[in-house]
Protein backbone atom coordinates (compact mmCIF):
# COMPACT_ATOMS: atom_id res chain seq x y z
CA UNK A 1 0.00 0.00 0.00
CA UNK A 2 1.40 3.06 -0.72
CA UNK A 3 2.47 5.42 1.70
CA UNK A 4 1.31 9.17 2.13
CA UNK A 5 4.20 11.55 0.91
CA UNK A 6 5.26 13.87 3.66
CA UNK A 7 4.15 17.28 1.93
CA UNK A 8 2.16 20.47 2.67
CA UNK A 9 -1.81 20.36 1.32
CA UNK A 10 -2.93 23.73 0.28
CA UNK A 11 -5.73 25.05 -2.24
CA UNK A 12 -8.33 23.15 -3.02
CA UNK A 13 -7.10 19.71 -1.73
CA UNK A 14 -6.53 21.37 1.72
CA UNK A 15 -10.36 22.07 1.73
CA UNK A 16 -11.51 19.04 0.67
CA UNK A 17 -9.65 17.39 3.58
CA UNK A 18 -11.13 19.81 5.79
CA UNK A 19 -14.99 19.17 4.36
CA UNK A 20 -14.34 16.08 4.96
CA UNK A 21 -14.14 14.96 1.29
CA UNK A 22 -10.86 13.41 0.95
CA UNK A 23 -8.70 11.65 4.03
CA UNK A 24 -5.49 13.54 4.12
CA UNK A 25 -3.21 10.71 3.27
CA UNK A 26 -4.85 10.16 0.15
CA UNK A 27 -4.83 13.72 -0.61
CA UNK A 28 -1.07 13.64 -0.54
CA UNK A 29 -0.64 10.43 -2.50
CA UNK A 30 -3.34 12.04 -5.33
CA UNK A 31 -1.73 15.58 -5.43
CA UNK A 32 1.75 13.86 -5.89
CA UNK A 33 -0.35 11.86 -8.78
CA UNK A 34 -1.74 15.35 -10.29
CA UNK A 35 1.72 16.63 -10.77
CA UNK A 36 3.42 13.86 -12.08
CA UNK A 37 0.17 13.80 -14.89
CA UNK A 38 0.39 17.46 -15.17
CA UNK A 39 -3.22 18.13 -14.40
CA UNK A 40 -4.44 20.20 -11.75
CA UNK A 41 -5.54 18.42 -8.44
CA UNK A 42 -9.30 18.68 -8.56
CA UNK A 43 -9.20 17.29 -12.69
CA UNK A 44 -7.20 14.43 -11.39
CA UNK A 45 -9.26 13.32 -8.67
CA UNK A 46 -12.43 14.14 -10.55
CA UNK A 47 -11.81 12.24 -13.46
CA UNK A 48 -10.52 9.32 -11.41
CA UNK A 49 -13.87 9.45 -9.78
CA UNK A 50 -12.74 10.12 -6.45
CA UNK A 51 -14.63 13.21 -5.34
CA UNK A 52 -18.01 13.51 -6.90
CA UNK A 53 -18.09 17.11 -9.20
CA UNK A 54 -21.11 18.46 -8.15
CA UNK A 55 -20.64 17.75 -4.42
CA UNK A 56 -17.45 19.41 -4.81
CA UNK A 57 -18.58 22.39 -6.62
CA UNK A 58 -21.71 23.23 -4.33
CA UNK A 59 -19.50 23.21 -1.52
CA UNK A 60 -16.56 25.14 -2.73
CA UNK A 61 -19.01 28.15 -4.20
CA UNK A 62 -20.71 28.46 -0.64
CA UNK A 63 -17.73 28.14 1.17
CA UNK A 64 -15.88 31.36 -1.41
CA UNK A 65 -19.37 32.77 -1.25
CA UNK A 66 -19.72 32.51 -5.26
CA UNK A 67 -22.52 31.98 -7.23
CA UNK A 68 -22.94 28.51 -8.50
CA UNK A 69 -23.73 27.60 -12.28
CA UNK A 70 -24.74 24.65 -14.00
CA UNK A 71 -23.57 24.85 -17.73
CA UNK A 72 -25.58 21.94 -19.18
CA UNK A 73 -28.36 25.56 -19.27
CA UNK A 74 -26.43 27.16 -22.23
CA UNK A 75 -25.46 26.11 -25.48
CA UNK A 76 -21.02 26.59 -25.11
CA UNK A 77 -20.88 26.47 -29.09
CA UNK A 78 -22.75 29.99 -29.01
CA UNK A 79 -19.73 31.78 -26.90
CA UNK A 80 -17.54 34.00 -28.42
CA UNK A 81 -14.71 31.48 -29.33
CA UNK A 82 -11.13 31.95 -28.28
CA UNK A 83 -8.32 33.29 -30.55
CA UNK A 84 -5.62 31.58 -31.79
CA UNK A 85 -3.27 34.28 -31.08
CA UNK A 86 -2.35 38.11 -31.08
CA UNK A 87 -1.79 37.85 -34.72
CA UNK A 88 -5.32 36.75 -35.50
CA UNK A 89 -7.81 39.61 -35.52
CA UNK A 90 -11.35 39.21 -33.84
CA UNK A 91 -14.34 38.55 -36.33
CA UNK A 92 -16.06 41.66 -36.75
CA UNK A 93 -19.45 41.58 -35.81
CA UNK A 94 -18.71 39.26 -32.89
CA UNK A 95 -18.32 40.03 -29.45
CA UNK A 96 -14.42 41.02 -28.61
CA UNK A 97 -12.46 38.38 -28.56
CA UNK A 98 -10.29 38.77 -25.22
CA UNK A 99 -8.86 35.33 -24.04
CA UNK A 100 -6.50 33.07 -26.20
CA UNK A 101 -6.83 29.02 -26.00
CA UNK A 102 -3.66 29.02 -24.40
CA UNK A 103 -4.62 30.86 -21.56
CA UNK A 104 -7.84 28.90 -21.00
CA UNK A 105 -6.00 25.85 -21.26
CA UNK A 106 -3.50 27.14 -18.58
CA UNK A 107 -6.06 27.75 -16.04
CA UNK A 108 -9.05 26.13 -17.09
CA UNK A 109 -11.57 28.25 -17.07
CA UNK A 110 -13.87 29.81 -19.75
CA UNK A 111 -14.93 33.39 -20.87
CA UNK A 112 -18.78 33.27 -20.25
CA UNK A 113 -20.22 37.06 -20.21
CA UNK A 114 -19.24 40.64 -20.67
CA UNK A 115 -20.93 43.47 -19.38
CA UNK A 116 -19.26 46.68 -18.97
CA UNK A 117 -15.83 46.49 -17.84
CA UNK A 118 -16.51 43.07 -15.90
CA UNK A 119 -15.88 39.61 -17.68
CA UNK A 120 -17.65 36.74 -16.10
CA UNK A 121 -15.22 33.78 -16.47
CA UNK A 122 -16.19 29.80 -15.57
CA UNK A 123 -14.15 28.11 -12.76
CA UNK A 124 -13.90 24.88 -11.11
CA UNK A 125 -11.00 26.18 -8.34
CA UNK A 126 -11.33 29.79 -7.03
CA UNK A 127 -8.31 29.60 -5.26
CA UNK A 128 -6.39 30.05 -8.07
CA UNK A 129 -5.30 33.46 -7.61
CA UNK A 130 -2.97 33.23 -10.52
CA UNK A 131 -5.49 32.58 -13.06
CA UNK A 132 -7.62 35.59 -12.02
CA UNK A 133 -4.57 37.77 -12.15
CA UNK A 134 -3.87 36.19 -16.31
CA UNK A 135 -7.08 37.09 -17.39
CA UNK A 136 -7.09 40.46 -15.73
CA UNK A 137 -4.30 41.82 -17.53
CA UNK A 138 -5.09 40.09 -20.72
CA UNK A 139 -8.59 41.07 -20.97
CA UNK A 140 -8.37 44.38 -18.80
CA UNK A 141 -11.53 43.56 -17.72
CA UNK A 142 -12.88 42.91 -14.26
CA UNK A 143 -12.69 39.20 -13.92
CA UNK A 144 -16.06 37.52 -12.18
CA UNK A 145 -16.20 33.97 -11.02
CA UNK A 146 -18.77 31.48 -11.76
CA UNK A 147 -18.38 28.27 -9.73
CA UNK A 148 -19.12 25.39 -11.96
CA UNK A 149 -18.47 21.32 -12.19
CA UNK A 150 -15.04 20.57 -12.77
CA UNK A 151 -16.24 17.59 -15.32
CA UNK A 152 -18.60 20.13 -17.26
CA UNK A 153 -16.16 23.00 -17.36
CA UNK A 154 -13.94 20.37 -19.08
CA UNK A 155 -16.48 19.84 -22.16
CA UNK A 156 -17.51 22.99 -22.12
CA UNK A 157 -13.62 24.09 -23.27
CA UNK A 158 -13.52 21.32 -25.58
CA UNK A 159 -17.12 22.78 -27.55
CA UNK A 160 -15.95 26.11 -27.37
CA UNK A 161 -12.24 25.72 -28.19
CA UNK A 162 -13.93 23.24 -30.97
CA UNK A 163 -16.11 26.14 -32.45
CA UNK A 164 -13.53 28.57 -32.71
CA UNK A 165 -10.96 26.15 -34.57
CA UNK A 166 -14.27 25.85 -36.83
CA UNK A 167 -14.03 29.52 -37.31
CA UNK A 168 -10.75 30.60 -37.39
CA UNK A 169 -8.13 27.81 -37.03
CA UNK A 170 -8.46 25.72 -39.97
CA UNK A 171 -4.97 25.29 -41.16
CA UNK A 172 -4.42 22.22 -41.13
CA UNK A 173 -7.03 21.54 -44.29
CA UNK A 174 -5.68 22.01 -47.80
CA UNK A 175 -7.95 24.67 -49.39
CA UNK A 176 -5.55 26.00 -51.89
CA UNK A 177 -5.99 23.51 -54.49
CA UNK A 178 -10.16 23.69 -54.54
CA UNK A 179 -12.12 25.77 -56.49
CA UNK A 180 -15.76 26.35 -57.80
CA UNK A 181 -17.37 26.20 -61.12
CA UNK A 182 -20.59 27.76 -62.47
CA UNK A 183 -22.56 26.80 -65.36
CA UNK A 184 -23.57 30.12 -65.93
CA UNK A 185 -19.90 31.24 -65.46
CA UNK A 186 -15.90 30.45 -65.59
CA UNK A 187 -14.26 28.89 -62.82
CA UNK A 188 -14.22 30.67 -59.46
CA UNK A 189 -11.43 30.99 -57.12
CA UNK A 190 -12.93 29.62 -53.93
CA UNK A 191 -9.95 31.04 -51.61
CA UNK A 192 -10.34 34.96 -53.06
CA UNK A 193 -11.10 37.97 -51.59
CA UNK A 194 -8.21 38.44 -49.35
CA UNK A 195 -10.06 40.89 -46.62
CA UNK A 196 -12.59 38.04 -46.06
CA UNK A 197 -10.35 35.31 -45.52
CA UNK A 198 -11.77 34.20 -42.48
CA UNK A 199 -14.98 34.18 -43.69
CA UNK A 200 -13.81 32.31 -46.84
CA UNK A 201 -11.88 29.33 -44.85
CA UNK A 202 -14.63 28.91 -42.48
CA UNK A 203 -17.22 28.32 -45.74
CA UNK A 204 -14.53 25.91 -46.82
CA UNK A 205 -14.53 24.49 -44.16
CA UNK A 206 -18.35 23.43 -43.46
CA UNK A 207 -18.50 22.72 -47.26
CA UNK A 208 -15.77 20.43 -46.73
CA UNK A 209 -17.23 18.40 -43.31
CA UNK A 210 -20.51 17.98 -44.66
CA UNK A 211 -18.81 16.03 -47.32
CA UNK A 212 -16.65 13.96 -45.33
CA UNK A 213 -19.43 13.55 -42.65
CA UNK A 214 -21.53 12.29 -45.77
CA UNK A 215 -24.28 15.25 -45.33
CA UNK A 216 -27.59 15.18 -47.72
CA UNK A 217 -28.04 18.91 -46.75
CA UNK A 218 -27.08 22.11 -44.51
CA UNK A 219 -28.54 24.53 -42.95
CA UNK A 220 -27.45 28.29 -42.26
CA UNK A 221 -30.64 29.27 -39.99
CA UNK A 222 -30.60 33.44 -38.51
CA UNK A 223 -32.38 34.08 -35.69
CA UNK A 224 -32.44 37.30 -33.60
CA UNK A 225 -29.66 36.81 -31.27
CA UNK A 226 -28.30 33.84 -32.70
CA UNK A 227 -26.96 31.70 -36.32
CA UNK A 228 -26.98 28.24 -36.14
CA UNK A 229 -25.43 25.70 -38.96
CA UNK A 230 -27.27 22.54 -39.01
CA UNK A 231 -26.20 19.07 -40.92
CA UNK A 232 -28.95 16.73 -42.08
CA UNK A 233 -27.25 13.04 -41.86
CA UNK A 234 -29.37 9.95 -42.06
CA UNK A 235 -32.16 11.75 -42.33
CA UNK A 236 -31.91 13.95 -39.41
CA UNK A 237 -30.88 16.95 -38.80
CA UNK A 238 -28.48 18.13 -36.01
CA UNK A 239 -26.52 21.39 -35.08
CA UNK A 240 -23.28 21.39 -35.52
CA UNK A 241 -21.69 25.22 -35.01
CA UNK A 242 -22.82 28.39 -33.62
CA UNK A 243 -20.83 31.23 -34.95
CA UNK A 244 -21.63 34.59 -33.65
CA UNK A 245 -24.63 36.09 -35.26
CA UNK A 246 -23.24 39.59 -36.45
CA UNK A 247 -21.18 37.28 -39.38
CA UNK A 248 -24.05 35.52 -40.44
CA UNK A 249 -24.50 38.22 -43.46
CA UNK A 250 -21.01 38.17 -44.57
CA UNK A 251 -21.09 33.68 -44.39
CA UNK A 252 -24.62 33.96 -46.80
CA UNK A 253 -22.97 36.90 -49.01
CA UNK A 254 -20.36 34.24 -49.33
CA UNK A 255 -21.79 31.11 -50.67
CA UNK A 256 -24.45 33.44 -52.87
CA UNK A 257 -21.22 34.57 -54.74
CA UNK A 258 -19.83 31.21 -54.26
CA UNK A 259 -23.30 30.28 -56.53
CA UNK A 260 -23.81 32.66 -58.98
CA UNK A 261 -26.77 34.75 -57.11
CA UNK A 262 -27.55 38.65 -56.49
CA UNK A 263 -25.77 39.48 -53.05
CA UNK A 264 -27.53 42.89 -53.25
CA UNK A 265 -31.14 41.39 -53.40
CA UNK A 266 -32.47 40.13 -49.84
CA UNK A 267 -36.21 40.04 -50.75
CA UNK A 268 -37.17 37.41 -52.83
CA UNK A 269 -35.87 33.93 -52.75
CA UNK A 270 -32.95 32.85 -55.37
CA UNK A 271 -31.58 29.58 -56.63
CA UNK A 272 -28.61 28.90 -57.24
CA UNK A 273 -25.59 25.84 -57.96
CA UNK A 274 -21.95 25.11 -56.59
CA UNK A 275 -19.65 22.84 -58.14
CA UNK A 276 -16.97 21.92 -55.77
CA UNK A 277 -13.81 20.27 -57.58
CA UNK A 278 -11.91 18.55 -55.28
CA UNK A 279 -9.83 17.07 -57.09
CA UNK A 280 -9.16 16.00 -61.14
CA UNK A 281 -11.58 12.89 -60.56
CA UNK A 282 -13.88 14.12 -57.96
CA UNK A 283 -16.44 17.45 -57.90
CA UNK A 284 -19.53 17.56 -56.00
CA UNK A 285 -22.21 19.27 -56.56
CA UNK A 286 -24.56 21.53 -54.20
CA UNK A 287 -27.76 23.02 -54.81
CA UNK A 288 -28.46 26.12 -53.10
CA UNK A 289 -31.83 28.36 -52.03
CA UNK A 290 -31.81 31.10 -50.36
CA UNK A 291 -34.88 32.37 -48.36
CA UNK A 292 -35.18 35.79 -46.96
CA UNK A 293 -36.55 35.02 -43.23
CA UNK A 294 -37.31 37.42 -40.17
CA UNK A 295 -33.89 38.06 -39.07
CA UNK A 296 -31.87 37.95 -42.85
CA UNK A 297 -31.34 34.95 -45.35
CA UNK A 298 -31.95 31.43 -44.43
CA UNK A 299 -29.90 28.96 -47.09
CA UNK A 300 -29.87 25.36 -47.29
CA UNK A 301 -27.58 23.72 -49.75
CA UNK A 302 -28.59 20.12 -50.75
CA UNK A 303 -25.09 18.16 -51.63
CA UNK A 304 -25.62 15.88 -54.68
CA UNK A 305 -22.94 13.67 -55.10
CA UNK A 306 -22.90 11.21 -58.07
CA UNK A 307 -21.15 8.66 -56.48
CA UNK A 308 -24.64 8.09 -54.39
CA UNK A 309 -25.79 6.62 -57.75
CA UNK A 310 -23.22 4.31 -58.77
CA UNK A 311 -23.55 2.58 -55.74
CA UNK A 312 -25.46 -1.01 -57.30
CA UNK A 313 -28.61 -2.06 -57.48
CA UNK A 314 -27.87 -4.59 -54.94
CA UNK A 315 -26.18 -1.69 -52.39
CA UNK A 316 -29.61 0.00 -52.07
CA UNK A 317 -31.28 -2.53 -49.88
CA UNK A 318 -34.13 -4.50 -51.76
CA UNK A 319 -35.16 -8.02 -50.63
CA UNK A 320 -33.81 -10.91 -53.47
CA UNK A 321 -36.93 -10.94 -55.12
CA UNK A 322 -37.88 -7.59 -55.05
CA UNK A 323 -34.65 -6.62 -56.74
CA UNK A 324 -35.49 -9.29 -58.98
CA UNK A 325 -38.53 -7.99 -59.56
CA UNK A 326 -37.30 -4.27 -59.93
CA UNK A 327 -34.11 -5.22 -62.59
CA UNK A 328 -37.05 -7.44 -64.48
CA UNK A 329 -39.16 -4.69 -65.35
CA UNK A 330 -36.35 -2.02 -66.10
CA UNK A 331 -34.94 -4.51 -68.89
CA UNK A 332 -37.93 -4.83 -70.53
CA UNK A 333 -38.12 -3.12 -73.83
CA UNK A 334 -41.18 -1.03 -72.98
CA UNK A 335 -43.22 0.27 -70.21
CA UNK A 336 -44.00 2.37 -67.27
CA UNK A 337 -41.92 1.88 -63.97
CA UNK A 338 -43.24 4.33 -61.20
CA UNK A 339 -40.94 5.11 -57.82
CA UNK A 340 -43.19 6.67 -55.45
CA UNK A 341 -42.70 8.36 -52.06
CA UNK A 342 -41.90 11.49 -49.84
CA UNK A 343 -38.97 13.72 -50.28
CA UNK A 344 -36.02 12.85 -49.32
CA UNK A 345 -36.44 8.74 -49.51
CA UNK A 346 -34.00 7.85 -52.29
CA UNK A 347 -36.42 7.94 -55.46
CA UNK A 348 -33.63 9.67 -57.49
CA UNK A 349 -30.98 7.73 -56.34
CA UNK A 350 -32.99 4.62 -56.70
CA UNK A 351 -34.34 5.64 -60.91
CA UNK A 352 -30.49 6.65 -61.03
CA UNK A 353 -29.26 3.42 -60.35
CA UNK A 354 -31.27 1.91 -62.65
CA UNK A 355 -30.40 4.63 -65.32
CA UNK A 356 -26.55 3.74 -64.64
CA UNK A 357 -27.43 -0.16 -65.28
CA UNK A 358 -29.28 0.59 -68.56
CA UNK A 359 -26.70 3.03 -69.70
CA UNK A 360 -24.74 1.41 -72.38
CA UNK A 361 -23.79 2.78 -76.07
CA UNK A 362 -26.81 0.91 -78.11
CA UNK A 363 -29.18 2.89 -76.52
CA UNK A 364 -30.69 6.49 -76.24
CA UNK A 365 -31.24 7.62 -72.49
CA UNK A 366 -33.04 10.93 -72.16
CA UNK A 367 -34.12 12.60 -68.62
CA UNK A 368 -36.22 15.63 -67.97
CA UNK A 369 -35.24 16.90 -64.07
CA UNK A 370 -36.60 20.07 -61.97
CA UNK A 371 -33.69 20.21 -61.31
CA UNK A 372 -30.80 17.83 -62.76
CA UNK A 373 -29.48 16.48 -59.67
CA UNK A 374 -27.06 14.07 -60.84
CA UNK A 375 -25.44 14.34 -63.92
CA UNK A 376 -24.11 11.29 -65.58
CA UNK A 377 -21.60 10.58 -68.88
CA UNK A 378 -24.13 9.22 -71.68
CA UNK A 379 -27.34 9.96 -70.25
CA UNK A 380 -29.21 13.14 -72.14
CA UNK A 381 -29.93 15.47 -69.06
CA UNK A 382 -32.55 18.30 -69.47
CA UNK A 383 -33.08 20.78 -66.85
CA UNK A 384 -36.64 22.23 -66.73
CA UNK A 385 -37.01 25.90 -66.95
CA UNK A 386 -41.03 26.64 -66.75
CA UNK A 387 -40.53 30.28 -66.87
CA UNK A 388 -38.88 30.06 -70.70
CA UNK A 389 -41.58 27.20 -71.31
CA UNK A 390 -39.46 24.35 -70.74
CA UNK A 391 -41.57 21.68 -68.87
CA UNK A 392 -41.98 17.92 -68.23
CA UNK A 393 -44.63 17.81 -71.42
CA UNK A 394 -42.67 20.04 -73.50
CA UNK A 395 -39.32 18.15 -72.91
CA UNK A 396 -41.03 15.01 -73.33
CA UNK A 397 -42.51 15.67 -76.69
CA UNK A 398 -39.09 16.99 -78.15
CA UNK A 399 -37.79 13.63 -76.48
CA UNK A 400 -40.11 11.49 -78.90
CA UNK A 401 -38.99 13.01 -81.93
CA UNK A 402 -35.50 12.18 -80.93
CA UNK A 403 -35.29 8.12 -81.46
CA UNK A 404 -35.24 7.64 -77.50
CA UNK A 405 -35.03 4.01 -76.47
CA UNK A 406 -35.15 4.69 -72.37
CA UNK A 407 -37.46 8.34 -71.06
CA UNK A 408 -37.09 9.37 -67.33
CA UNK A 409 -39.22 12.03 -65.88
CA UNK A 410 -38.11 13.61 -62.94
CA UNK A 411 -41.89 13.99 -61.69
CA UNK A 412 -45.49 12.97 -63.10
CA UNK A 413 -47.13 16.27 -61.79
CA UNK A 414 -50.11 16.64 -64.16
CA UNK A 415 -52.58 15.49 -66.37
CA UNK A 416 -50.56 16.47 -70.06
CA UNK A 417 -47.54 14.80 -68.69
CA UNK A 418 -49.12 11.71 -67.63
CA UNK A 419 -50.76 11.41 -70.70
CA UNK A 420 -47.63 12.12 -72.53
CA UNK A 421 -45.56 9.75 -70.71
CA UNK A 422 -48.33 6.41 -70.68
CA UNK A 423 -48.52 6.85 -74.70
CA UNK A 424 -44.57 6.85 -74.67
CA UNK A 425 -44.71 3.15 -72.92
CA UNK A 426 -47.24 2.28 -74.95
CA UNK A 427 -45.47 2.82 -78.11
CA UNK A 428 -42.18 0.78 -77.50
CA UNK A 429 -40.02 3.05 -74.89
CA UNK A 430 -38.88 2.15 -71.48
CA UNK A 431 -40.55 5.00 -69.31
CA UNK A 432 -39.22 5.87 -65.50
CA UNK A 433 -40.43 8.35 -62.94
CA UNK A 434 -42.07 9.54 -60.11
CA UNK A 435 -45.13 10.39 -58.16
CA UNK A 436 -45.82 11.80 -54.26
CA UNK A 437 -47.97 9.23 -52.60
CA UNK A 438 -47.78 7.17 -49.94
CA UNK A 439 -47.75 3.61 -51.13
CA UNK A 440 -47.83 1.50 -54.42
CA UNK A 441 -51.39 1.01 -54.53
CA UNK A 442 -52.23 4.74 -54.23
CA UNK A 443 -50.13 5.36 -56.95
CA UNK A 444 -52.71 4.08 -59.71
CA UNK A 445 -55.56 5.49 -58.15
CA UNK A 446 -53.70 8.79 -57.97
CA UNK A 447 -52.93 8.07 -62.13
CA UNK A 448 -56.99 7.33 -62.21
CA UNK A 449 -57.46 10.57 -60.54
CA UNK A 450 -55.52 12.69 -62.68
CA UNK A 451 -57.84 11.22 -65.52
CA UNK A 452 -55.84 8.47 -66.87
CA UNK A 453 -58.54 6.25 -68.31
CA UNK A 454 -58.06 2.22 -66.50
CA UNK A 455 -57.13 0.77 -69.67
CA UNK A 456 -54.71 2.68 -70.18
CA UNK A 457 -53.06 2.31 -66.58
CA UNK A 458 -53.00 -1.20 -66.50
CA UNK A 459 -51.51 -1.35 -70.43
CA UNK A 460 -48.43 0.87 -70.08
CA UNK A 461 -47.59 0.36 -66.08
CA UNK A 462 -45.05 -2.34 -65.23
CA UNK A 463 -44.12 -1.73 -61.74
CA UNK A 464 -44.83 0.58 -58.47
CA UNK A 465 -41.77 0.89 -55.83
CA UNK A 466 -42.46 2.39 -53.06
CA UNK A 467 -39.87 3.58 -50.56
CA UNK A 468 -38.31 4.91 -47.56
CA UNK A 469 -35.33 5.82 -46.17
CA UNK A 470 -34.67 4.21 -42.56
CA UNK A 471 -31.58 4.91 -40.25
CA UNK A 472 -29.17 1.96 -39.83
CA UNK A 473 -28.20 0.56 -36.58
CA UNK A 474 -24.33 0.97 -36.11
CA UNK A 475 -22.70 -2.09 -35.93
CA UNK A 476 -20.27 -1.07 -33.71
CA UNK A 477 -22.75 -0.13 -30.52
CA UNK A 478 -25.89 -1.58 -31.09
CA UNK A 479 -27.70 -4.24 -28.50
CA UNK A 480 -30.21 -6.86 -28.95
CA UNK A 481 -33.56 -5.85 -26.16
CA UNK A 482 -36.27 -7.93 -25.24
CA UNK A 483 -40.37 -6.79 -25.83
CA UNK A 484 -42.95 -8.71 -24.97
CA UNK A 485 -44.57 -10.86 -26.93
CA UNK A 486 -47.84 -8.87 -27.84
CA UNK A 487 -46.38 -5.98 -27.79
CA UNK A 488 -44.57 -7.55 -31.14
CA UNK A 489 -47.34 -8.94 -32.22
CA UNK A 490 -49.14 -6.02 -32.33
CA UNK A 491 -46.40 -4.34 -34.15
CA UNK A 492 -47.11 -7.00 -37.11
CA UNK A 493 -44.94 -9.55 -36.19
CA UNK A 494 -46.45 -13.03 -36.52
CA UNK A 495 -46.76 -14.99 -33.58
CA UNK A 496 -44.50 -17.92 -35.09
CA UNK A 497 -41.68 -15.61 -35.64
CA UNK A 498 -40.83 -15.03 -31.99
CA UNK A 499 -38.91 -17.57 -30.64
CA UNK A 500 -36.22 -16.93 -33.68
CA UNK A 501 -36.42 -13.15 -33.33
CA UNK A 502 -33.78 -10.94 -32.31
CA UNK A 503 -34.22 -6.97 -32.49
CA UNK A 504 -31.68 -4.64 -31.64
CA UNK A 505 -32.00 -1.03 -30.16
CA UNK A 506 -29.33 2.00 -30.97
CA UNK A 507 -26.86 3.08 -28.07
CA UNK A 508 -24.72 5.70 -29.57
CA UNK A 509 -20.42 5.27 -29.78
CA UNK A 510 -18.04 8.39 -31.02
CA UNK A 511 -18.19 6.02 -34.44
CA UNK A 512 -22.01 6.92 -34.88
CA UNK A 513 -24.87 9.51 -34.54
CA UNK A 514 -27.47 8.36 -31.59
CA UNK A 515 -26.90 4.60 -32.62
CA UNK A 516 -26.93 4.95 -36.15
CA UNK A 517 -24.96 5.22 -38.81
CA UNK A 518 -25.73 5.04 -42.60
CA UNK A 519 -29.64 4.07 -44.40
CA UNK A 520 -30.95 1.51 -45.68
CA UNK A 521 -33.78 1.63 -48.14
CA UNK A 522 -37.10 0.36 -47.00
CA UNK A 523 -39.67 -0.87 -50.19
CA UNK A 524 -42.76 -1.98 -51.72
CA UNK A 525 -42.51 -3.27 -54.95
CA UNK A 526 -45.53 -4.17 -56.76
CA UNK A 527 -45.92 -5.74 -60.29
CA UNK A 528 -48.80 -5.43 -62.01
CA UNK A 529 -50.43 -8.71 -62.48
CA UNK A 530 -53.78 -9.89 -64.52
CA UNK A 531 -55.49 -10.05 -60.96
CA UNK A 532 -54.60 -6.23 -60.26
CA UNK A 533 -55.66 -5.24 -63.84
CA UNK A 534 -58.67 -7.20 -63.45
CA UNK A 535 -59.09 -4.74 -60.47
CA UNK A 536 -58.46 -1.53 -61.94
CA UNK A 537 -60.51 -2.32 -64.58
CA UNK A 538 -63.59 -2.76 -62.09
CA UNK A 539 -63.07 0.36 -60.21
CA UNK A 540 -61.38 -1.01 -56.86
CA UNK A 541 -60.02 1.50 -54.27
CA UNK A 542 -56.72 1.70 -53.01
CA UNK A 543 -57.52 -0.60 -50.25
CA UNK A 544 -58.34 -3.10 -52.51
CA UNK A 545 -55.57 -3.02 -54.88
CA UNK A 546 -53.57 -3.12 -51.52
CA UNK A 547 -55.36 -6.02 -50.13
CA UNK A 548 -54.90 -8.18 -53.64
CA UNK A 549 -50.76 -7.06 -54.12
CA UNK A 550 -50.21 -8.53 -50.27
CA UNK A 551 -52.52 -11.97 -51.67
CA UNK A 552 -50.22 -11.64 -54.46
CA UNK A 553 -46.94 -11.76 -52.38
CA UNK A 554 -45.65 -8.20 -52.31
CA UNK A 555 -45.09 -6.79 -48.91
CA UNK A 556 -46.21 -3.65 -47.91
CA UNK A 557 -43.41 -1.01 -46.80
CA UNK A 558 -44.52 -1.97 -43.02
CA UNK A 559 -43.76 -5.67 -43.66
CA UNK A 560 -40.45 -4.67 -45.58
CA UNK A 561 -39.46 -2.61 -42.70
CA UNK A 562 -40.35 -5.86 -40.64
CA UNK A 563 -38.00 -8.10 -42.26
CA UNK A 564 -34.97 -4.98 -41.92
CA UNK A 565 -35.89 -5.17 -38.16
CA UNK A 566 -35.63 -8.71 -37.60
CA UNK A 567 -32.09 -8.46 -40.19
CA UNK A 568 -30.65 -6.64 -37.29
CA UNK A 569 -30.34 -3.74 -39.67
CA UNK A 570 -32.61 -1.12 -37.83
CA UNK A 571 -34.43 -0.57 -34.79
CA UNK A 572 -37.99 -1.05 -34.67
CA UNK A 573 -38.24 2.35 -33.27
CA UNK A 574 -37.31 3.49 -36.86
CA UNK A 575 -39.77 0.95 -38.78
CA UNK A 576 -42.39 2.95 -36.38
CA UNK A 577 -41.18 6.87 -37.80
CA UNK A 578 -41.06 5.86 -41.03
CA UNK A 579 -44.07 3.12 -41.75
CA UNK A 580 -46.44 5.33 -39.37
CA UNK A 581 -50.03 6.30 -41.26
Amino acid sequence: MATAPNVQLSGIVNFLVQSDLLSESDAKIHDQEAKRNKVSPLSYLVAHKLVDSKVVAEKIAIQFGLPFFDLDAIDCRSLPPPIKSADIPAVKGSEKLIISEKLIRQHNTLPLLVRGKSLFIALSDPSNSQAIDDIKFHSLLNPKVVLVEENKLAKAIELAIETGDALIDMVDEDFDNIVTASEEGPTVDINADIDEAPIVRFVNKVLLDSIKKGVSDIHFEPYEKTFRIRFRTDGMLHTIVSPPPGIANRIVSRIKVMSKMDIAERRIPQDGRIKLILSKNRAIDFRVNTCPTLFGEKVVMRILDPTNAQLGVEKLGFEPIQQELFLEAINRPYGLVLVTGPTGSGKTVTLYTGLNILNTTDVNISTAEDPVEITVEGINQVNMNPKAGLTFATALRAFLRQDPDIIMVGEIRDLETAEIAVKAAQTGHMVLSTLHTNDAPQTLNRLLQMGIPAFNVVSSVNLIMAQRLGRRLCVHCKKEVHFPPKLLMEAGFKEEELSELHIFSPVGCDLCTNGYKGRVGIYQVMKMTEKLRELILNGANAMEIADCSLAEGFNDLRRSGLNKVRMGMTSLEEIDRITKE
